[in-house]
C-alpha cells in the first residue's frame, strides 16, 4: 500500500487505498467500506478500467453501468471493496481496445477483433488483485461478477468466494450484441439475453 485517504462518495463514505506492485500495470485502487475482518463475507467488485465506458459513458459495454450498481451495492452492505485496476480492453490497452473498436465497426464481434489484433479474448489477470484483496484482509468475500474465469483466478489465488453475485444492470440494445458475445464466447453468466 502506498496511500490511504477518505473518499466521500454520492454512494457512501469509503476509504481510498492505493497499491503498486512490482510490474509497469501493477497499479489499483480499493475503495474499501466496513470491517473486512467480520464474520460476514466481504461484498467485493474487481472492476478493469474503461476510459470509454466508465468515464466517456459509451454503450458500446455495460462497464460504466456495472461501476455504479457495484458502488450501490458496496455503499450499502456491512462490508465492501470496489476494486478498480488498470486493465483497459481486457488487457489489451487502450489504443488496441480503439484499434478493436475499428475492427467491429467493420463487423467482427469483441472476441473476433482482439484475437485479429493478435490478443486473446480476455488477457487479464487477477494474480495482483488476489494479493491486494489478502492485503485487505478480504480472504472470504461475495463477488460482484457475471465472468468465471475472474472467480476461477481468484480462488486459484487463496481468496474464498462463497458467493457469485450478479452483477447485471439494465440492458442497452447498444450493448446487446456485445454481452450475448461475452455470454455466448467467453461464458458469461448474463441472464436474459
Amino acid at each position: 500500500m502506498i496511500a490511504k485517504a477518505d473518499l466521500p462518495t454520492r454512494y457512501g463514505h469509503f476509504t481510498i487505498y492505493g497499491f503498486k506492485g512490482r510490474g509497469p500495470q501493477e497499479e489499483a485502487v480499493a475503495l474499501v467500506r466496513g470491517d473486512l475482518r467480520g464474520k460476514t463475507a466481504t461484498l467485493v467488485r474487481v472492476h478493469s478500467q474503461c476510459l470509454t465506458g466508465d468515464v466517456l459513458t459509451s454503450m458500446r459495454c455495460d462497464c460504466r453501468a456495472q461501476l455504479e450498481l457495484a458502488l450501490k451495492k458496496i455503499g450499502q452492505a456491512l462490508s465492501g471493496i470496489l476494486l478498480y485496476l488498470p486493465q483497459e480492453g481486457r488487457g489489451i490497452g487502450l489504443m488496441n481496445k480503439l484499434r478493436a473498436y475499428e475492427l467491429q465497426d467493420g463487423g467482427m464481434d469483441t472476441v473476433e477483433a482482439n484475437e485479429k489484433l493478435g490478443f486473446a479474448a480476455d488477457a487479464r489477470d487477477y494474480d495482483f488483485s488476489a494479493l491486494i484483496l489478502n492485503k485487505l484482509g478480504a480472504k472470504k468475500i461475495r463477488l460482484l461478477s457475471n465472468n468465471p474465469e475472474k472467480v476461477r483466478q481468484l480462488e486459484s489465488n487463496g481468496i474464498r468466494v462463497v458467493e457469485r453475485v450478479p452483477c447485471q444492470p439494465r440492458v442497452s440494445k447498444t450493448s446487446r450484441g456485445y454481452l450475448k458475445t461475452k455470454k455466448n464466447k467467453m461464458g458469461h453468466l448474463l441472464k436474459g439475453l
